[in-house]
């Protein structure tokens, strides 16, 4: 490992995870099931839209000047609106000037149809149609309440590109461009390796053990993140059991699930104590250590390697809020290259609070919105969650601080965006 890999800026850490990734393989997914996906190839209106020219209204469809002949007379026991509905699919023979039918809102316009007279303006008598006392002198005007076809989009235009992350719009978007499923990235799969003998998963802990704050909440933010997480483990704050658990060894059932991984995160046991094992299980595996450490507080230990069999290794310091700016630094860049996103750009804030320079460490502050300023939320050290849990965005301070009122780079958080 190369000592420019050590200790890396905040920055750089995000652009080596980011660069690291290689985007998924496209899979096609039904549109029922393509919300939140990235669109893997632009999405083209496979005719034209709309594919036919249509009725915006209901009445009739006209030729040339009135009065007009209709020429699908109504039956006494038979409504117009009965009639336009037969019709609508398939639409009507060509007029011919001084001709009209009724037509629903949607209906197919008949051919060399000059225009639409709504409802409300026109009068019917003995199979005639004229304009009421409503309507205006010239009603209707050339085209006037008529769709044309393609008026939205030709075929062949391009109405999604690639790399789009589908919201509830663009799925409709693509069913009217005639898509039954659509190519997306595929999700990065995660899975979880939790460690620490002191954890307990339910009731109150007694001094010296701790409550588990990782496992009901990795899953959920993984997926916020883009990720789809397979499975969750644990490991004994035991190298060998470290080892195995890294190297899916530990349960045959749980072998093929981390196989077809991409990712495997830790949680714990980053530090360079003798109770730590992640860095010394890196080096039996022989893996690949792309980031050992980041200037950042809190997070500091961090940990990005690639494994033999291909899978990254994210290595998330143990406590819980370092914890968090890790995996916001190193977690989001990776997950978004590996599903073929762009590389997250952090937004602007107006500090609301000097920080005195931290030569060669970027701090990264939970902060509230308050009156246009960021305000530091009083909890935020390295083993405190109250910070982040009230926090409206995350502040990027550089080394030399900042003043008041100066614009600050800030990070949103997920369950924000």
């Amino acid at each position: 490992m190369s000592e420019s890999q050590r200790n890396v800026s905040w920055d750089d850490a995000r652009k080596l995870a980011f660069e690291a990734a290689t985007p998924k393989p496209p899979q096609t997914v039904n549109l029922a099931d393509a919300l939140g996906q990235t669109l893997a190839e632009p999405a083209v209106a496979l005719q034209p839209i709309p594919h036919y020219a249509s009725s915006a209204m209901d009445g009739w469809a006209v030729c040339g000047e009135p009065p007009w002949t209709l020429v699908t007379p109504v039956q006494e026991d038979e409504s117009p609106w009965h009639r336009a509905h037969e019709h609508k699919k398939s639409g009507y023979a060509a007029l011919e000037p001084g001709q009209a039918t009724f037509i629903l809102t949607g209906g197919v316009v008949p051919p060399n149809a000059t225009g639409i007279l709504r409802t409300e303006h026109g009068a019917v008598r003995d199979g005639v149609l004229t304009r009421n006392e409503r309507a205006r002198d010239d009603e209707p005007r050339q085209d006037e309440h008529i769709r044309p076809a393609g008026e939205e989009a030709a075929e062949g235009t391009e109405t999604i590109p690639a790399g789009a992350v589908l919201n509830p719009a663009q799925i409709a978007l693509a069913a009217v461009c005639g898509y039954d499923t659509l190519p997306v990235l595929r999700a990065p799969r995660v899975s979880l390796l939790l460690t620490g003998d002191e954890v307990i998963e339910a009731g109150l802990p007694e001094p010296g053990l701790v409550r588990d704050t990782f496992g009901p909440q990795l899953p959920g933010l993984v997926t916020m993140l883009g990720g789809h997480v397979d499975t969750v483990a644990r490991a004994r704050d035991d190298l060998d059991d470290v080892v195995a658990a890294i190297s899916a060894e530990a349960l045959d059932e749980m072998s093929l699930a981390r196989a077809s991984s991409d990712v495997l995160i830790s949680t714990g046991g980053t530090g360079a104590s003798d109770a730590d094992h992640i860095r010394r299980a890196l080096t039996v595996l022989e893996a690949d250590l792309i980031i050992d450490g980041i200037a950042m507080r809190p997070g500091h230990p961090t940990l990005l390697a690639r494994l033999p069999d291909g899978r990254f290794f994210v290595g998330l310091p143990g406590n819980p809020l370092a914890a968090m700016m890790a995996l916001f630094t190193v977690g989001v860049p990776l997950l978004a290259g590996l599903r073929g996103a762009t590389l997250p750009k952090p937004g602007c804030a107006l500090a609301g609070e000097p920080f005195e320079p931290l030569p060669g460490r970027t701090r990264l502050v939970p902060y509230r919105n308050e009156q246009d300023r960021a305000m530091p939320t009083t909890h935020y050290r390295s083993g405190m969650l109250r910070g982040l849990a009230e926090a409206d965005g995350v502040l990027i301070v550089p080394e030399q601080g900042c003043q008041p009122d100066e614009k600050v780079r800030a990070l949103s958080l997920p369950w924000f965006s």
